[in-house]
């Protein structure tokens, strides 16, 4: 029996693939093992978002091939990249890695993984050989619910990625090229596997792809420009979602992840505040405030529209938690766009918030704009706007303090809130006797850094985990 050891690196988005290509190899009756050097091929389901992404799945691959850095690895033992990375440089990666790498497949063939295995341990690659790359083309796949797929998060929660690829035009990213133009699945199908992993025990389901708000206008949107914000008042597929969601019976959270300014409504804003299972809590990628970097990031949103929705959001859903991240140190930006993104920020107090330094995208517009900042100055930059959002972050932790909250617990003696969403956000500090993967209700007594605690006066955590406001 062919065994195989995956490693998935990158966003929950990849995790699903990576869920996908497992539960692939179950149906094909392989067997997954945890350790590399155990298995008999390795699958590497990489990520180059930035160039940071890139140079730790090229890491991954290298320690792979000398197996941890003692020895090198079994000579009949075969190495497999797949994800973004080999999607985007397969034709580079090949000749660069050409003793280390087997085989490099893409996101379209998540699905077809058991076959190509079998393909390459059926065969003996000379010396001279390439190896083979089995991408074809920009990506077209979507998942369906009823798609083999095995869950590598904890019991308790999940991800639903309800569409793939993104048709904005934003001169900083390299995802379009990478997942290709928007598709979405039907409101249909992702009701079916929302209803299945709540029969499952899941207790919260986290809703992602590359652009959440656009989910379905690909398939009727009729207006002149449709990169321009959506009439306020329409409902959209997404609102259609986000209601038979809310109608699955169940105590279970629907977490509202990656969306773009632009596809905001009155109506989204209408529907969140009127499900009481979808989370007080939306992820916001704003990226900037000022008009000037508005127009060089191609965001289709102005500074004027952001301030408005972010408004009419407060206003529409009491008690709402906002996450969104900004980048400083793009090319042409100034001190005076960085004072008027602090300001902004001071202003609007954002419950979350994440800033990334800009990286230099080989392929985007972004790259070739003169006036790139230096690293120093970038620098300077990000530390000037996370210890103003530190400031913020202990503000708003304090206010938590005597309020009794909803929590999901993760481990003995950790939980989240509802304004946390895994992996990204604070914690919650609790008693270690309080079960996990299930909700309780606990009254928060203080608060460290951008976590809180729900524990004794004088008692510390059990356990810590550091949480990613700053990344």
């Amino acid at each position: 029996m062919t065994k195989v050891s995956l490693i998935s690196l990158g966003c929950a988005k990849n995790l699903v693939d990576s869920e996908i290509m497992i539960g692939h190899l179950h149906a094909a009756g392989m067997t997954v093992v945890p350790e590399a050097d155990q298995a008999d091929v390795v699958i590497v389901n990489t990520c180059s978002f930035i160039d940071s992404s890139k140079e730790e799945s090229i890491g991954h691959i290298l320690e792979v091939h000398q197996d941890r850095g003692m020895k090198k690895r079994r000579k009949n033992q075969k190495l497999i990249v797949a994800g973004c990375m080999s999607q985007r440089f397969s034709k580079d990666l090949k000749s660069e890695l050409h003793d280390e790498v087997d085989a490099f497949i893409g996101l379209d063939q998540v699905t077809k993984v058991a076959p190509i295995i079998r393909e390459i341990l059926a065969k003996d690659r000379g010396e001279d050989d390439a190896p083979p790359v089995f991408i074809e083309g920009r990506s077209t796949y979507i998942p369906d619910y009823d798609t083999p797929r095995f869950r590598l998060t904890p019991r308790h929660f999940a991800y639903i990625k309800i569409a793939e690829g993104c048709n904005h035009p934003c001169t900083f990213c390299i995802i379009p090229q990478i997942r290709g133009r928007h598709r979405s699945r039907t409101v249909e199908s992702v009701v079916a596997e929302a209803r299945q992993l709540v029969r499952e025990g899941v207790k919260e389901i986290n809703l992602i792809s590359q652009d959440t708000t656009f989910f379905g206008m690909d398939t009727w949107d009729q207006r002149p420009n449709p990169r321009t914000p959506v009439d306020s008042s329409r409902g959209t597929a997404l609102t259609t979602l986000l209601r038979q969601l809310n109608a699955i019976e169940g105590d279970f959270w629907i977490r509202l992840l990656y969306t773009h300014p632009a596809h905001w409504s009155d109506e989204l804003i209408r529907t969140i505040a009127e499900c009481p299972k979808v989370a007080r809590y939306i992820d916001i990628p704003l990226q900037h405030i000022s008009d000037h970097m508005l127009g060089l990031m191609q965001r289709e949103t102005s500074s004027a529209y952001i301030r408005d929705l972010m408004q009419r959001i407060r206003a529409g859903i009491p008690g709402i938690a906002i996450r969104t991240t900004f980048i400083v140190g793009f090319p042409g930006e100034t001190e005076a766009d960085v004072d008027e993104l602090c300001e902004f920020i001071r202003e609007t107090k954002f419950e979350r918030l994440g800033v990334f330094r800009y990286s230099q995208e080989e392929g985007t517009r972004a790259a070739k704009m003169d006036a790139q900042i230096p690293k120093k100055t970038k620098e300077a930059r990000w530390h000037r706007v996370m210890k103003l959002q530190k400031e913020i972050a202990a503000q708003v932790s304090a206010g938590f303090a005597g309020r009794t909250i909803k929590v999901l617990v993760e481990e003995p003696g950790v939980a989240r809130g509802e304004a946390d969403a895994p992996d990204i956000d604070g914690r919650v500090y609790l008693p270690i006797t309080v079960p996990v993967g299930e909700f309780a209700q606990v009254r928060i007594t203080g608060h460290e850094a951008y976590d809180l605690l729900a524990l004794p006066a004088g008692q510390a955590p059990a356990t810590r985990k550091v949480a990613k406001q700053a990344q």
